[in-house]
């Protein structure tokens, strides 16, 4: 079709243009030339979509604004010397008239002027009543009343200049020149009139210098009314200057001087502008650092931080671009100018105020009812939790929005047409999507926490969860976060045009290979849920698995955790588990065998074990543990030095040692007070015998220090006395002592 619609005209009409088409393709150089034709249309469309691609590009339009910013300021320039070069004032009528019409437009003028003033004056009580009504009642009520009176108070503010200008018309069409007619010059202040003094409104509306309850920055009323003056005097001299002044010379005295005049206005209006902002640099960056340093909010410390940085370059670039714009655009820059200006106050007051409202409102903390907190306790937490999270996506979501509403007011997107055009609802649609299913998956995940929760709120229903139940709970509750995430996360990715399915297919791949490489995971994992299954371990329960015995502090799906009794923290994985011992179902045992001299009577040992016993049941706590009677299973071996009995108590589970800790205290008592001997180690000394069978005497003397030192004296002093030779015994333990 696309050869046939590249054929002329005439030969598509023929009755015969069909076999002439075939006889074309039949022809090789015919048909040669036919595919080059068409190759040659391709490189044309594909060269021709390119340049339009380039020319709304973003690179494109810069250096066409750019360009058409120095072509028109050099031509402005240019006007502007050749218009002051051929500028004739005309003769003495002329400038008479001339004098004659601004006198009379300073009467215009000056009735407005005070007409508007009296207003101001006359409608100061209401202004004030509503200042003061703003600042009563809480935080949250008076964000919430302080919004209602600056709307109020705008609202007076704007009528009030409404019937200036209105007084204004009827004095100029009743009073001034003739009754019911109006000049140009008079038109064209009054004009100017409305739209500086509502736009100076709205800077009223922002700094509010006399009435702190209409203030919407925090600053001090000294501060609000110096920006707030220069701000005035700026946008009066600008707009009086280009509506007003500019206008009337070109009528007056032609074109050129009005050319001249603009560019002077803007010249002094940026210098002004620039002074002002070098003065205050340090000023203002400090306060917004200040206000930086009380923001609890990150983002907005961000923001602020980053405002108090470039504040004066954004400010510089602003009046550049305004003073730029006015100079080579003067029919449609100061209207274009105003309403990008006033739409980006505008967006940037209602942003902050709705981030202002939903902080009051969100951040205070949720609360449940109390029954409901008796059977969810952590959902009031897990509720407030969310909270910053949100708060934060929601400033996110404000701030894109205001800086779209920004650029389409300075035309760099259009956010009209992008949000009629499919991409634009595309990606409200996505980002609605998206809100929606993480919404529904955290709400899904409250549930079922929640219900967790209840399940083992032992407050809930009265009855306390079983240690099973509260393992299997616990393992459930990991597993339906984990998939509850990576199905979040896939579902997400899809909805924002991210093919998944070769995401599923890596995963599969991966698991493949995990499953061949990590095999010794796969057993964890296999026989940690059997494990579980079989309920042979639960949280709390003392083990002894892998051959350390401890308490299970926690169970995953992989490994076991175990403390032991010296507090040292074991990780077992559960391949390494061949069998479990549980010290915690159902019911225990403390199993005693306690040896007894071969010369006791079993009897009375008997009796006395089963005394213990019952003093030990006689302790509330310790009977409250015991189930049953003393099992007495009687002798169990004759040892080598004992005779041994074994009795067993039957207790709860998990008190077992506990109990047999006190029952060994009490018989130890019970067998000293009965003079029952518990047979231990003794070491006998052997000296050897004659060879007639008797045994020499050993004579074994224990002396004490002082005694052997008194001796020592005494057998000294005899030796000096001469009376050691006469007693040769007392020499001889003399000699002993010495040694």
């Amino acid at each position: 079709m696309l050869a046939l619609a590249l054929l002329p005209t005439p030969v598509l009409a023929e009755d015969g243009g069909h076999e002439e088409l075939a006889a074309l393709l039949e022809d090789e150089q015919a048909r040669e030339r036919l595919i080059e034709h068409l190759r040659g249309a391709a490189r044309d469309d594909a060269q021709a979509t390119a340049e339009e691609e380039e020319a709304f590009s973003l690179p494109r339009q810069i250096a066409n604004i750019t360009q058409g910013i120095a072509e028109g300021t050099v031509t402005e320039l240019n006007a502007a010397v050749a218009a002051i070069r051929d500028v004739n004032l005309g003769d003495g009528d002329n400038l008479a008239e001339f004098g004659m019409a601004a006198l009379d437009l300073a009467l215009v003028v000056a009735i407005t002027v005070a007409l508007f003033f009296l207003l101001r004056r006359l409608s100061a009580p209401l202004f004030r009543r509503d200042s003061d009504w703003a600042l009563q009642g809480s935080a949250v009520s008076q964000t919430v009343r302080r919004t209602i009176a600056v709307v109020l108070a705008a609202a007076l503010d704007v009528i009030i200049v409404v019937l200036a200008w209105v007084g204004g018309y009827v004095v100029t069409l009743l009073f001034v020149g003739g009754t019911g007619e109006m000049e140009t010059r008079h038109s064209l202040f009054l004009n100017a009139f409305l739209l500086i003094e509502v736009f100076k409104a709205a800077i009223r509306m922002i700094f509010s210098s006399r009435y702190e309850g209409l203030r919407l920055l925090p600053m001090s009323g000294e501060e609000a009314a110096y920006w707030n003056a220069w701000l005035a005097r700026l946008a009066g001299f600008i707009g009086y200057g280009l509506l007003v002044v500019v206008p009337l010379t070109n009528l007056n005295f032609g074109t050129g001087l009005g050319r001249v005049a603009g560019l002077l206005i803007m010249l002094v209006a940026f210098i002004y502008a620039l002074v002002i902002i070098l003065q205050n640099k340090t000023r203002v960056r400090e306060r917004l650092e200040a206000m930086a340093s009380e923001s609890t909010f990150a983002f907005t410390r961000f923001l602020t931080n980053l405002a108090a940085r470039f504040w004066h370059l954004v400010a510089l670039a602003y009046f550049a671009a305004l003073a730029v714009v006015t100079v080579t655009r003067p029919e449609d820059a100061l209207p274009f100018m105003a309403q990008a200006t006033i739409q980006t106050v505008v967006a940037v007051l209602l942003g902050s105020l709705l981030a202002v409202v939903l902080t009051q409102v969100i951040s205070r903390q949720i609360k449940v009812p109390d029954e409901t907190r008796a059977r969810f306790p952590l959902l009031e937490e897990r509720l407030n939790s969310y909270i910053p999270t949100g708060l934060k996506i929601m400033r996110l979501g404000i701030l894109i929005m205001v800086l779209a509403v920004i650029a389409d007011a300075w035309s760099l997107f259009n956010l009209g047409n992008w949000l009629g055009s499919d991409a634009g609802a595309r990606t409200i649609g996505t980002v609605v999507s998206v809100a929606l299913i993480v919404v529904l998956a955290t709400l899904f995940w409250i549930g079922v926490a929640s219900w967790i929760e209840h399940r083992l709120n032992p407050d809930s229903d009265g009855k306390e969860p079983g240690a099973r139940e509260k393992t299997l709970l616990t393992i459930f509750r990991n597993a339906i976060a984990v998939a509850l995430i990576i199905m979040t996360s896939m579902i997400v990715l899809s909805e924002i045009g991210i093919n998944i399915g070769p995401l599923i297919a890596g995963a599969g791949v991966l698991g493949l290979a995990i499953g061949f490489g990590a095999q010794k995971l796969v057993q964890d994992i296999i026989t940690g849920v059997f494990i579980q299954l079989e309920n042979a371990i639960n949280a709390g329960d003392v083990v002894t698995a892998g051959g350390i015995t401890g308490v299970a502090e926690k169970l995953t799906i992989r490994s076991l955790g175990l403390r032991d009794v010296s507090g040292t923290f074991h990780i077992i994985p559960f391949s390494s588990v061949d069998s479990v011992s549980n010290y915690m179902r159902d019911f225990a045992y403390h199993v005693g065998e306690y040896g007894v001299a071969y010369r006791e009577n079993i009897d009375d040992v008997i009796v006395k074990l089963r005394d213990a016993f019952d003093e030990l049941i006689a302790h509330e706590e310790h009977k409250q543990k015991i189930i049953g009677e003393l099992e007495v299973h009687g002798v169990t071996a004759l040892a080598d030095s004992s005779v041994n009995i074994r009795v067993r108590i039957k207790t709860i589970p998990g008190v077992q040692w506990a109990i047999g800790r006190e029952y060994n205290r009490l018989v130890k008592m019970h067998f000293d007070a009965a003079g029952i001997e518990i047979p231990f180690p003794h070491m006998t000394l052997y000296f050897g015998e004659d060879k007639d069978g008797s045994a020499p005497p050993a004579h074994v003397s224990m002396v004490h220090r002082k005694a052997l030192q008194g001796r020592k004296d005494d057998g000294r002093k005899r030796v000096e006395d001469g009376r050691a030779d006469a007693n040769p015994t007392f020499k001889g333990d003399f000699d002993d002592a010495e040694d």
